[in-house]
């Protein structure tokens, strides 16, 4: 991991990426949890992060689907570590499969940690399921590519 140096010289925003983020996945959204996010024992509330996964996830399916898209499952979400104030949270997806009106993704959600001595860790991951509907509200077939 490069350092950050003490000669005063402004660091290298690449030069100082974390390097164990993910390559194989799109980085859909990043966000840092504020003090209003966290409950009476100082870790993030559980449905804060679900609800910033919900809107990751949605990234990938709004754009193959090419239009209005809502959430139809939350197949699997699991919570491996807790997640402070001041984390930033990096929000990568991947779709895992394409159906006829249906996209299911996969997010995994990794926090960045103390930032002078920088650590990476995957605080949580998910499978969700998006419907493309149309402006009734109705399921749509989802746009050939």
């Amino acid at each position: 991991m490069p350092e950050i140096s003490s000669d005063g010289k402004k660091p290298d925003p690449a030069a100082v990426a974390p390097l164990q983020l993910p390559a194989d996945r799109q980085l859909v959204m990043r966000v840092m949890p504020m003090p209003a996010d966290a409950n009476g024992n100082g870790d993030i509330f559980g449905g804060w992060i679900m609800a910033q996964v919900d809107l990751a996830g949605s990234v990938l399916p709004a754009r193959i689907a090419k239009g209005r898209i809502t959430t139809v499952a939350v197949n699997e979400f699991i919570f491996k570590q807790p997640v402070s104030i001041g984390d930033l949270l990096s929000f990568y997806a991947r779709v895992e499969r394409i159906g006829k009106t249906s996209i299911t993704v996969h997010v995994e959600v990794y926090a960045e940690r103390n930032p002078a001595d920088l650590h990476v860790v995957k605080v949580t991951e998910a499978n969700l399921t998006f419907v493309a509907i149309d402006g009734n509200g109705q399921p749509r077939l989802i746009p050939k590519a």
